[in-house]
């Protein structure tokens, strides 16, 4: 242990659609704060956050802060807007600077990934993805979201994935309108949190309703096979509230067999390619990893 971790702590954060989850650790090992809040407006979030890691620093200074966040989000650290928020469905949050409000109010080395690829990440390094190279996860909640765990990193590019927006062939019949704001068939409108709450005419179970089952299992299939002919993960992991509904999993991967046709070789059909997370908030996990990663060495 370096000389002065004693006085030091690392925290992580979890922003997502409807909650937000912040801990705080110290430098040699404990819990020092934790608290779960909704997600409300960017002001009320950065004090949410600010609360609970004054709550665990005490007199300890902030050493490293990791962010999981909602997105599309700039994640490039070398750009001047990382960390801004990109167009998304979800109301106020449009341009928020959430990295630079981040920085002012703590000061601390800031490392940010999505929601979606932290809790792939932690999956890969804790979870239902250990001793595999290749991981993704899916979260089917509010909206969907994707990430891809490569030895330990995040899949990104130009920007970072955003399957939850690929475009999907809607089924026959299927005249329920969208749900996101921007596509009227791509794999969030139709199978989401909102969309499936449509399909129910905003009541009642997914798994009551046969027809409406049916639709989001294929949606959500057809998605996990495009992300198997795309990426070509080990494992794909579906969380998400959605997927607490009986017999969805495995409806999906039912679906996903039939939208593939025998193409892929059997690892994309074997039990278990489509599985769960073990992880209660694998966001968080995956933010509190960044944090600690950034201190390695010191």
């Amino acid at each position: 242990m370096s000389q002065g971790a004693q006085g030091r702590a690392y925290a992580g954060v979890e922003l997502g659609g409807t909650k937000l989850l912040c801990r705080v650790l110290a430098f040699e090992g404990g819990t020092l704060a934790e608290a779960r809040f909704a997600t409300s407006s960017p002001a009320q979030a950065m004090a949410d956050i600010g609360a609970c890691v004054r709550e665990g620093l005490r007199s300890r200074t902030l050493a490293a802060l990791g962010v999981a966040s909602f997105g599309p989000i700039r994640l490039d650290p070398h750009a001047p807007d990382y960390g801004c928020l990109l167009a998304t469905p979800k109301p106020g949050w449009e341009g928020f600077e959430l990295g630079a409000a981040l920085r002012a109010q703590f000061g601390a080395p800031l490392i940010m990934d999505t929601d979606v690829n932290a809790a792939a990440i932690a999956e890969q390094a804790l979870g239902a993805g250990r001793g595999l190279d290749a991981v993704a996860y899916v979260t089917v909640g509010t909206g969907i979201g994707a990430g891809l765990a490569l030895g330990g990193r995040s899949l990104r590019g130009a920007l970072h994935p955003e399957a939850g927006h690929l475009r999907l062939r809607r089924r026959p019949g299927d005249t329920v309108a969208s749900s996101c704001p921007f596509h009227e068939d791509c794999a969030e409108g139709l199978a989401a949190g909102p969309a499936v709450a449509r399909r129910l005419g905003g009541a009642g179970a997914l798994d009551a309703d046969p027809r409406a089952f049916a639709l989001v299992a294929a949606y959500l299939g057809d998605l996990c096979a495009s992300l198997a002919l795309s990426w070509a993960p080990e494992r794909i992991l579906l969380g998400g509230g959605v997927l607490g509904t009986a017999g969805l999993l495995e409806a999906i991967a039912g679906a996903m067999r039939i939208a593939l046709a025998g193409y892929l070789p059997a690892f994309a059909t074997a039990p278990g390619y489509l599985a769960r997370p073990q992880l209660a908030d694998a966001g968080l996990e995956g933010a509190v990893h960044l944090a600690r990663g950034t201190l390695a060495g010191t």
